[in-house]
């Protein structure tokens, strides 16, 4: 009978292999199951999405036994006169919120880098990365302090010029996406420049020491040396952060504005909308086809983007 050597060596290789990484796995094992309980167990609950829930015999229950309606849950998003209006401030307060993510992490990232003192820049990033652990209810009732139309500090500001009159800010719908945008780049863009720091450090100081002996100075060094070095990670951290384009922020599209009536068309996206839904329908399957929703256009949107990026350069691309 023929035996082939290379099977029997690479199935004892195997073994030994198995062997040898064993604590490895073990340790690795507690993750899994998180992974496993949290992130994939409950996908068997898509299945409500296209149901009509009923509680009467217990969630559990419901879920078996509920009746399969298909799309009809999903109706919701093209028969709501608001559909188009949810659609567009959640794509477009995203899409300003990558390029300012992207612009204001580097930037930062890049300043803090280049100060001489450790300690110094040690003490301005932790002081930039606070705001990023306050809840959106903190940081409400901090922005209600500046925005308050009596006692707020800007509209203090406002009288103290001669003919300036206070501004009814939560009942003024035009400054939101300004206002939106200023506190998700103050709370999140200390976090976010942790990434490209840690890359600046890696960096090889001798690239900047041949490009000071080429009489490149700071300007030059940071657009011929370090920019170049970051798009790779710059182009995968923003694939990542296109499949969330469909997710918002829903504290700061809830809290933040106080669920002002007179500021939903600028402040109301898809999240904050479902809520809206569910809270005064009840209709959880209908919560469920918006994240159904959600989670497929992001993966559409992160295949599309990859897709381009290896067009340009496959090297820069997620898969």
């Amino acid at each position: 009978m023929f035996h082939d050597p290379s099977a029997r060596q690479l199935k004892r290789s195997g073994k030994s292999g198995l062997s040898r990484d064993r604590q490895y796995l073990l340790m690795m094992l507690p993750v899994l199951i998180v992974l496993i309980l949290n992130d994939y167990l409950p996908m068997f609950g898509i299945v409500v999405a296209f149901q009509d829930i009923r509680y009467g015999n217990g969630l559990i229950q419901g879920i078996l036994h509920g009746k399969w309606v298909g799309l009809k849950n999903f109706e919701f998003f093209t028969a709501t006169p608001d559909a188009f209006l949810i659609t567009r401030n959640t794509v477009l307060y995203n899409g300003a919120f990558i390029v300012l993510d992207l612009v204001f992490s580097v930037g930062l990232a890049y300043l803090i880098h280049e100060l001489g003192n450790r300690r110094l820049s040690n003490m301005f990033h932790t002081i930039i990365l606070m705001p990023h652990f306050l809840s959106f209810v903190v940081v409400s009732y901090i922005v209600y302090a500046f925005l308050h139309v009596e006692l707020g500090f800007v509209n203090r500001l406002l009288q103290s010029f001669p003919g300036a009159d206070p501004v009814r800010w939560y009942q003024e719908p035009a400054y939101w996406p300004f206002i939106l945008s200023l506190v998700h780049v103050w709370k999140y863009v200390g976090y976010n420049s942790i990434v490209y720091l840690a890359a600046l450090k890696s960096i090889d100081p001798q690239l900047y020491e041949a490009a000071t002996i080429d009489g490149a100075g700071k300007w030059k060094q940071a657009r011929h040396v370090t920019l170049p070095l970051l798009v790779p990670l710059m182009i995968v951290l923003t694939l990542l952060e296109v499949g969330k384009i469909f997710y918002s922020d829903f504290g700061l599209f809830y809290q933040v504005p106080l669920d002002s009536g007179p500021l939903f068309p600028v402040t109301n996206v898809l999240d904050t909308y479902v809520y809206r839904s569910l809270v005064n329908m009840g209709d959880i399957s209908m919560a469920a086809a918006a994240g159904v929703y959600q989670a497929f256009v992001g993966f559409v949107l992160v295949l599309g983007a990859n897709w381009l990026v290896r067009r340009y350069d496959k090297s820069y691309s997620l898969f």
